[in-house]
């Protein structure tokens, strides 16, 4: 089930075995989209850190940091097109699923990136 967290226990895990960095695979700044089946939050538009955490919280369904979203918030970040919704791009909602995505699988953006993507073997399920 998808989550949306304040931290992940990976920095825990870096600071107690002495890892220079976090376990995972993309690094939280570097992160310049966010795809949920709410919608789509252009992070790299983002003019602080406060607007980010807002774009997130947008596109972040029924979590606990989704249900704190402010909706006037929510109206003038789709107004500015930094968050996207299925309606906002005319796509209905009963018609965003997963098969409308280019990528089907982690697979498929190791294969298509030609070598650029590459995640540690222990998070590869194929």
């Amino acid at each position: 089930k998808p989550t949306f967290v304040e931290k992940l226990d990976a920095v825990e895990v870096a600071k107690t075995s002495g890892m220079p960095l976090a376990p995972v695979m993309i690094y939280g700044d570097d992160v310049t989209h966010v795809l949920t089946e709410e919608g789509i939050a252009y992070l790299y538009r983002a003019e602080s850190l406060e607007e980010r955490r807002a774009m997130v919280a947008a596109v972040a369904g029924i979590t606990d940091i989704g249900l704190g979203v402010d909706a006037k918030r929510v109206a003038a970040l789709r107004q500015s097109g930094k968050v996207v919704y299925p309606e906002d791009i005319d796509i209905r909602r009963s018609d965003a699923t997963r098969s409308l995505l280019a990528a089907g699988s982690v697979a498929d953006l190791v294969e298509w990136s030609d070598g650029l993507y590459n995640p540690p073997a222990k998070f590869r399920s194929w």
